[in-house]
């Protein structure tokens, strides 16, 4: 941050803290919308697949959808028939046909009715008028996936109300705790600001690139997790200038100076991190990518734009009050340090294979695809889907459009699809327009299985007079595991090029780098073995309140993945910024290690219990893939806070001594002459004179 902005927003706090307010009423006009503006359709199948082409093409070739969007179930006690149902929906604006085939329903007693929407219509309001309209009916339940959408994507409004219910009372007291005094209310206005400050850049965005209702979770837990971050980051280091300093602008420069320039590498390296998602051609990976990236930044700026004016306007007031309680804690952890120091081998080795066995069930994942136990349970959707599974019929045919073919060249493909191993029946091809015919292929076995998955190959590579397009549930599928195995080397390349890229920046080291991004790896394997044990296991359900499915969402994975992979960065950059200060200052490897640790120890466990407070918020969503998301970023940043930070970082930097900052001096004099340092730095002393045995000599 320029150190001249600095003292423009400290020398004139009031007017600073009059343009914040007045950007939060902007922020809150354009930006507080943004949620009722945003995609619910999802974004979980690839953009161009041939299984979307194949939905548009029979759209284009009807002008209604390629199938029914909205069920409804009639029991036999309802005081409205089956066909009076249809009749009604037949009646409401977008709905294309609707009709109640003749033994269609799960059992004698209930009937069904089908409702094919246009192909222009609004789903969500289609699907909104149609619960409307039977929601008071006894006898009558509406579902479909079109309901099933709309109904997620009330449910996730209802989730963020209750997510900043019970999370923002237990964050305002923690950080009563943490920050003590009226530095409680930095992160709190920090915060307000970020999440703001995100729906009025998400808002912009989404006039071009429409997002995902999805995000909305993230920028609320990600966004608050991250103000606390940086403005705890940037109060203790202000604490520790005013004892040196006293209350003056050269207190605030300091802080600035060297918390300030690691809250601009933090926030990068989160921004990176989550930008890699944006490289799936998956509405919802790219929405959270775009989303996560623009809360990391949004994040830095609120924290080193708002906090100097405050930092200004209240000084000694933000003082520690009790100052040996600070340093017996600086000295707690400056202790500690030394005695991993003491036996570095030992505790490397035993950490690192304490968290490989925690990572192991990992690698037993099993995918599956967002299906109707996503659907909260009470909602009309979930109880369609569930009556209907429970009769047994889990029938989700494979979709083919045949296109540019005669009737006999339908005919012809559908008695070789009869043929294919794994196809229980093939439908008679129905006649969409004078080249267009579709045709419905019962696989055996739910869509994500392997043998579906193999119709679905074989039905592409079967000749046919025409043009081939496969659709329906297991081609999403097919498609989706497909276009992530395709771009993921290039997002993981992305991924750990442009994380050491700014941790070289940060530091002038390529061991570093290299160092952190194999503990992240280990923090994300742990992280994602937790959420396999939990949810793929199918373990505190009704703690949870989910529905196991037997295994995880791919998209959900990944985004679980590059959360951690980020927050565990950036706690790394909070630690090897004060460790780098320490030792550019003079002070001997070992020393510094333990000076870095002892002043960021009690700063970085506070900033981790605080984010898994307010993203593990998501725990109590009433959608699952939400869920999943929450828990494995809560015991990442947990893991990673009180494990790898504590242990793992210490020993492994004393193992290595002065070959951690080892570079090529090609790139040691490029990095000299960028200049990224924060300057000239105050000599940084031990927290307190405690009696310690002598380091043991640098190898």
């Amino acid at each position: 941050m320029s150190l001249s902005l600095t003292e423009r927003i400290s020398a004139h706090p009031r007017r600073t803290l009059a343009a914040l307010v007045l950007f939060l009423v902007v922020a809150g006009v354009f930006g507080g919308s943004v949620a009722g503006a945003l995609d619910s359709d999802g974004g979980f199948v690839p953009d161009g697949a041939e299984s979307a082409a194949a939905m548009d093409r029979l759209t284009d070739a009807t002008g209604a959808a390629a199938g029914p969007g909205i069920v409804v179930l009639v029991d036999a006690d309802a005081q409205t028939s089956a066909d009076e149902v249809a009749a009604r929906l037949s009646d409401l604006p977008g709905v294309a046909r609707a009709e109640a085939p003749p033994g269609a329903g799960p059992d004698t007693s209930t009937a069904l009715v089908l409702a094919t929407l246009e192909g222009d219509a609004n789903t969500d309001t289609v699907a909104a008028d149609a619960v409307e309209l039977f929601g008071d009916e006894p006898g009558i339940e509406v579902g479909g996936p079109d309901v099933a959408f709309f109904q997620i994507s009330e449910a996730i409004g209802e989730d963020l109300a209750r997510a900043e219910l019970l999370a923002l009372p237990i964050l305002v007291v923690l950080s009563i705790l943490f920050f003590r005094g009226r530095a409680a209310w930095l992160p709190l206005i920090v915060g307000l600001t970020t999440v703001l400050g995100t729906f009025l850049v998400l808002a912009g965005i989404n006039q071009v690139y429409g997002l995902s209702v999805f995000a909305l979770n993230l920028v609320i837990g990600l966004g608050l997790g991250l103000a606390i971050d940086y403005t705890l980051f940037l109060v203790t280091r202000y604490r520790e200038e005013l004892e040196r300093q006293g209350p003056t602008a050269g207190a605030i420069r300091t802080t600035m100076r060297t918390a300030g320039r690691t809250v601009v590498f933090s926030a990068a390296t989160v921004a990176v991190a989550l930008a890699t998602l944006t490289v799936f051609p998956l509405g919802f990976l790219v929405t959270m990518g775009i989303a996560g990236a623009a809360v990391a930044v949004v994040a830095g700026a609120a924290a080193l734009l708002v906090t100097p004016a405050l930092l200004a306007l209240w000084g000694a007031k933000l003082a520690r009050k009790k100052r040996a309680d600070g340093v017996a804690g600086e000295t707690r952890w400056y202790r500690f340090s030394h005695a991993v120091m003491r036996r570095p081998g030992g505790i490397a080795i035993v950490t690192t294979l304490v968290m490989l066995a925690l990572a192991l069930p990992a690698l037993r994942v099993e995918w599956t695809p967002i299906d109707s136990t996503v659907i909260p349970e009470g909602q009309s959707a979930r109880t369609v889907a569930d009556r209907l599974d429970a009769a047994g019929d889990t029938s989700d045919p494979v979709v083919v459009a045949l296109s540019d073919t005669t009737a006999a060249g339908a005919e012809d493909f559908a008695a070789e699809a009869a043929d294919l191993t794994g196809v229980d029946a093939v439908a008679e091809p129905v006649q969409l327009d004078d080249t267009t015919w579709q045709l419905a292929v019962t696989a055996d076995g739910p869509p994500q299985g392997d043998t579906a998955q193999g119709v679905v190959a074989e039905l592409r590579d079967l000749p046919a007079d025409g043009t081939v397009e496969v659709g329906g549930a297991a081609a999403e599928f097919v498609d989706q595991q497909a276009a992530i195995g395709d771009r993921l080397p290039l997002a993981l390349g992305m991924l750990l090029v442009l994380t050491v890229l700014v941790l070289w920046l940060m530091t002038g080291s390529v061991i570093l780098p290299i160092k952190a991004v194999v503990m992240n790896v280990l923090t994300v394997g742990t992280a994602l073995g937790a959420l396999i044990f939990v949810y793929q296991d199918g373990r505190f359900t009704e703690l949870l309140g989910y529905t196991s499915n037997g295994g995880i969402e791919p998209t959900d994975f990944l985004v679980a993945a590059a959360l951690v992979f980020a927050l565990s960065t950036d706690y790394g950059v909070f630690l090897l910024g004060r460790i780098k200060e320490a030792r550019d200052s003079g002070v001997p490897e070992r020393e510094a290690v333990a000076v870095g640790l002892g002043r960021t120890g009690s700063v970085v466990t506070a900033a981790a219990i605080l984010l898994a407070v307010a993203i593990g918020a998501f725990s109590t969503s009433s959608i699952s893939f939400i869920q999943q998301i929450g828990v494995a970023t809560a015991v990442g940043v947990l893991v990673d806070a009180f494990i790898v930070r504590s242990l793992l970082v210490p020993s492994l930097m004393a193992l290595m001594g002065r070959w951690n900052w080892w570079s090529p001096p090609a790139l040691r004099r490029l990095h000299d002459r960028i200049g990224l340092s924060e300057g000239e730095s105050p000599v940084v002393a031990a927290p307190a004179p405690v009696a310690l045995p002598e380091p043991a000599r640098t190898p």
